[in-house]
């Protein structure tokens, strides 16, 4: 793995009521490397912006994580680089299904993770933001 976990867990075991499956940890430590700061990403295209037809939490957050997965690839790193993510939510009704969808994304991953649920996103169709950092090792070549 690229960067040191601390105290890795499993959403199944901290939270067995909500039938979660998501690897994260307490605390990610990195050295060195390239820093990358993603802007919190929404169930839309990144080429142009346009909104994914879909009112569907789980729908959204495969959009989310695939636009992330993307960002990351292309500042030259992989989902193993991803250290720290930010999930709002609208509506405390969607955090299972969206965190078992953003599970699908970081499995074996461990970032360490904080959770929110907000009153609104930029535009009211949205149901999902997430945010996230990225520490791409020196050296590291895809």
């Amino acid at each position: 793995m690229a960067h040191t976990r601390i105290r890795t867990f499993n959403t199944s075991d901290t939270y067995p009521e909500q039938k979660l499956d998501n690897d994260l940890c307490q605390a990610v430590v990195t050295q060195g490397g390239r820093t990358v700061w993603l802007r919190g990403q929404c169930p839309q295209n990144l080429d142009d912006a346009q909104n994914i037809d879909s009112h569907d939490p789980v729908e959204q957050t495969h959009k989310v994580m695939q636009n992330i997965r993307q960002l990351i690839e292309e500042a030259g790193g992989e989902m193993a680089h991803l250290v720290k993510v930010v999930v709002y939510i609208t509506d405390v009704r969607h955090r299972e299904a969206v965190y078992r969808t953003m599970g699908e994304y970081i499995k074996g991953v461990h970032p360490v993770s904080t959770g929110l649920v907000v009153s609104a996103l930029a535009r009211p169709e949205w149901l999902v933001e997430i945010d996230g950092t990225a520490v791409i090792p020196d050296g590291y070549q895809r």
